[in-house]
């Protein structure tokens, strides 16, 4: 059986509760599938900078270089918000996404039924949501060229360049054309092509790489229009694909969709590394009171599985040892509702490999 190797970054605050149960799960598939699963712990962010005086250390990055897939917890807290930008927690994962060219970002956003009231929706509307955001990661407005506030007749001028390659584009193209044979095989571009020539550009690629995948139904939608669409019809969409900017903004639309962000899991990948992590942040409000929610991140665990390690059986047992233990009415505080039994991070991880263990049967 194979053996794969996965940097474990605990991070900061909540982090090193959820990865810890998180690791109980993925420690259970192991046993059970008799796939050796080697976990090698690295620092970044604030704990980094307390323990190494940097977010990301060389260590922690020859550590992720050397693994087949990376796990992290959260990164950040007031504690460090007085130092300079570029000293902050943030700078270590900014700088891991650029070091392992992550360039096609994955939110998958779900509406389970046991938590559909959460939603700010309306039932009927939120009902059957599943799709996922795949948004690039590393051009578009955020890394163009030129950038910068500059004086112009004595007057302050600010400037960031919205710029894409053909390749970059069609590369997470590619992917999300893949991901949707995967799945439901309908793919939403979004782009802003009525008014931006690389909007344009964008769509021109997408309609090329459309014709070597006959299977998947295409369609086009201004980013403006798929904001308010994804609110009217969330379930309709299956994978939606946009640039940087966009994507930023329509994912964080999508995990409001859902209820909690304790829910909604992330992978960021390239064509030879991946780094998964929950969207939520660190909670240092929380941190080191066993109740935060760690369903996100063993869903991040879940789509290391599917992604990294070809285990699709095995992710598909842990997506549905996570909706079991919703059914029987299992909550963290994040998403407790009357006449549900309380659980905290720990009890949380016993329920899924509990449920997790039946369903393997």
């Amino acid at each position: 059986m194979p053996t794969f190797k996965v940097a474990v970054l605990e991070g900061d605050g909540i982090g090193p509760e959820v990865i810890g149960a998180t690791l109980k799960v993925l420690e259970k598939v192991s046993e059970l599938s008799g796939v050796e699963l080697v976990f090698e712990r690295g620092l970044i962010g604030g704990s980094a900078i307390d323990q190494r005086g940097t977010p990301l250390p060389q260590e922690t990055l020859r550590l992720c270089l050397e693994s087949h897939a990376v796990l992290l917890g959260a990164v950040g807290g007031p504690k460090w918000d007085h130092l300079p930008t570029e000293k902050r927690p943030e700078k270590g994962l900014l700088g891991i996404r650029k070091a392992l060219d992550l360039y096609a970002n994955l939110r998958p956003v779900k509406v389970y039924e046991p938590l559909i009231s959460s939603s700010p929706l309306k039932e009927e509307v939120a009902r059957g949501t599943d799709f996922i955001v795949v948004r690039e990661l590393t051009g578009d407005a955020y890394y163009g060229e030129p950038r910068g506030v500059f004086l112009e007749g004595g007057k302050r001028v600010g400037i960031n360049t919205m710029r894409y390659t053909e390749e970059e584009i069609r590369r997470v193209v590619r992917r999300a054309f893949e991901l949707a044979l995967q799945r439901r095989r309908k793919l939403a571009s979004v782009d802003k092509s009525n008014v931006l020539e690389v909007s344009g550009l964008w769509r021109q690629v997408v309609q090329e790489e459309a014709q070597n995948y006959p299977e998947v139904e295409v369609e086009h939608l201004y980013v403006d229009n798929c904001a308010m669409q994804m609110v009217r019809r969330p379930s309709s969409f299956d994978v939606i694909v946009t640039g940087n900017l966009f994507g930023d903004i329509l994912s964080d639309e999508a995990a409001v969709i859902s209820g909690s962000l304790g829910m909604l899991p992330s992978a960021s990948l390239g064509d030879r590394y991946a780094l998964y992590e929950p969207v939520h942040g660190s909670a240092p409000d929380i941190a080191g009171n066993g109740v935060a929610n760690p369903l996100a991140t063993i869903l991040s665990g879940a789509m290391m599985l599917r992604h990294s390690f070809n285990m699709h059986r095995e992710a598909d047992l842990v997506e549905r040892a996570v909706e079991l233990v919703l059914e029987r009415g299992y909550r963290t505080p994040d998403i407790q509702s009357p006449g549900c039994a309380l659980v905290g991070t720990e009890g949380m991880a016993r329920e899924v490999i509990r449920a997790l263990e039946e369903l393997w049967r």
